[in-house]
C-alpha cells in the first residue's frame, strides 16, 4: 500500500518543491496540499508546470484529510509549525518540519534568536534532527519508533546549516580546527531562500544585478550551525543574497590546529571521501576543483571542494547545494524515506540539470 502524505504550505517555494518531488515519488501518495491563500484553486492553475500531471486542488490549512495521512510535511514559517505539529502527532501522523521551530535543542536559544517562547518543548525533547549524513542515528531511532507505531517528528536542517555543516563537520570532527579559534563562514544563496513573499530586498529591481550581505552577525541560522558543529560562540556567519533562483554556496574558513598544520589538499580530500563513503548525495571533488551552484541545481546533491592554505594555516571548504532541494524539500523527503524504511535515494534526483 502507498504511504499517504500531505504538504502544509504547499504553494510556497519550498512547499511546491516538495509537491514536485512527491508527485513523482514511487512510494508516497500525495493526497493533500494546503495554502490558505490559494484554497480552492487547482495546483495546475497556480503552477502550470503540473498541467496534465496532477489534478490536486489546494485546500485550507485545516484540511481534515491531513489527520488521516501517514506523514505531513510542514513548509511553513517559524511559529506556525509550533501550532500545527502537536495536533498532527496526537492524531498519529509523523511530521517532517522544514521550519526552524524544532531545530534548536535548547528552547532558551530558540527564544533568544526567534523572539518567541517555545510552546512545544515536550515534542522538542524527542524530535529527530533531519540531516541524514550527520545525524543518521537520530533518523534510525525515529524509524524504529515509527515502525513500532509511534508518530515521530523530524526537524529538517536549514539550507545554510546544511551546506555549511556538510562542508565543515568532517574537519571539526577530526580535530583539525584550532582550539578556540573562530570558524568564518561566507555563504551566498538565491532569492527563493527568502520565501515567496517579495520585499524590498528580494524584489526583481533590487535583486537583479546585485549581491549584498544581510543578517550580518545576527542571522538566525548561526546557532543551528554552532549546534551541529559543536562550536558554540565560535561561528562567524555572513550570508549574502545573489540574483539566482536556485543555489547556495557556502565557503568555510577553518583555522588549522597544530596537529593538522601539515595537512595537504590530497589528504583532506581522501579523509572527506572516507567520511562520506556510502552517502550517495555528498560528492567530494578532486583536489584543485571547487563546486558551483549550477552543478547541483535541481538535485538533492551536495558537492564539496577542499583547499589548504599552508601559509595562513587555513582549510578552506566550499560546499554547494540547491537551497530548495537538499536545503529544504529534498532533504525532508530523504528523511521521510529513511523513517519509512525506504532507500534514502527513493524519489530524489541524483543528477543536476546539466544546462
Amino acid at each position: 500500500m502507498s504511504i499517504k502524505v500531505g504538504v502544509v504550505g504547499a504553494a510556497g517555494y519550498a512547499g511546491i518543491e516538495l509537491v514536485r518531488l512527491l508527485a513523482q515519488h514511487p512510494e508516497f501518495e500525495l493526497v493533500a496540499i494546503t495554502s490558505n491563500a490559494d484554497a480552492g484553486q487547482a495546483l495546475s492553475d497556480v503552477y502550470p508546470a503540473f498541467a496534465g500531471v496532477s489534478d490536486l486542488v489546494f485546500s485550507a490549512h485545516d484540511d481534515p484529510r491531513l489527520a488521516s495521512c501517514d506523514a505531513v510535511f510542514l513548509a511553513v514559517p517559524h511559529t506556525a509549525a509550533l501550532a500545527a505539529a502537536p495536533g498532527l502527532i496526537e492524531a498519529g501522523v509523523s511530521v517532517f518540519d522544514l521550519s526552524a521551530d524544532f531545530r534548536l535543542s535548547d528552547p532558551a536559544v530558540y527564544e533568544e534568536w526567534y523572539g518567541t517562547p517555545h510552546t512545544a518543548t515536550d515534542l522538542l525533547a524527542r524530535r529527530a534532527f533531519g540531516l541524514p549524513e550527520l545525524f543518521g542515528d537520530d533518523l534510525a531511532d525515529a524509524a524504529a519508533r515509527r515502525a513500532a507505531g509511534e508518530a515521530v517528528l523530524v526537524a529538517c536542517a536549514g539550507c545554510y546549516p546544511t551546506a555549511t555543516s556538510l562542508g565543515a563537520y568532517p574537519a571539526v570532527d577530526a580535530g583539525w580546527a584550532a582550539e578556540g579559534a573562530a570558524v568564518v563562514v561566507d555563504a551566498v544563496s538565491g532569492v527563493t531562500g527568502a520565501g515567496k513573499s517579495a520585499n524590498a530586498r528580494t524584489h526583481f529591481c533590487s535583486a537583479d544585478g546585485n549581491v549584498e550581505a544581510y543578517g550580518v552577525c545576527r542571522h538566525r541560522h548561526t546557532p543551528e550551525i554552532e549546534q551541529i558543529l559543536g562550536l558554540p560562540g565560535r561561528v562567524v556567519f555572513t550570508p549574502h543574497l545573489a540574483p539566482l533562483k536556485r543555489g547556495l554556496l557556502s565557503t568555510v574558513n577553518i583555522p588549522l590546529s597544530d596537529a593538522a598544520a601539515g595537512l595537504t589538499d590530497e589528504a583532506a580530500v581522501a579523509y572527506y571521501r572516507d567520511f562520506y563513503a556510502g552517502r550517495p548525495f555528498v560528492r567530494v571533488l578532486d583536489a584543485g576543483r571547487m563546486p558551483k551552484t549550477a552543478s547541483v541545481a535541481g538535485s538533492n546533491a551536495c558537492q564539496i571542494g577542499l583547499a589548504v592554505n599552508p601559509r595562513a594555516r587555513m582549510l578552506v571548504v566550499t560546499s554547494a547545494i540547491d537551497n530548495l532541494c537538499k536545503g529544504a524539500a529534498g532533504q525532508a523527503v530523504q528523511c521521510a524515506d529513511i523513517v519509512f524504511g525506504l532507500d534514502e535515494r527513493c524519489g530524489l534526483p541524483l543528477v543536476a540539470l546539466p544546462v
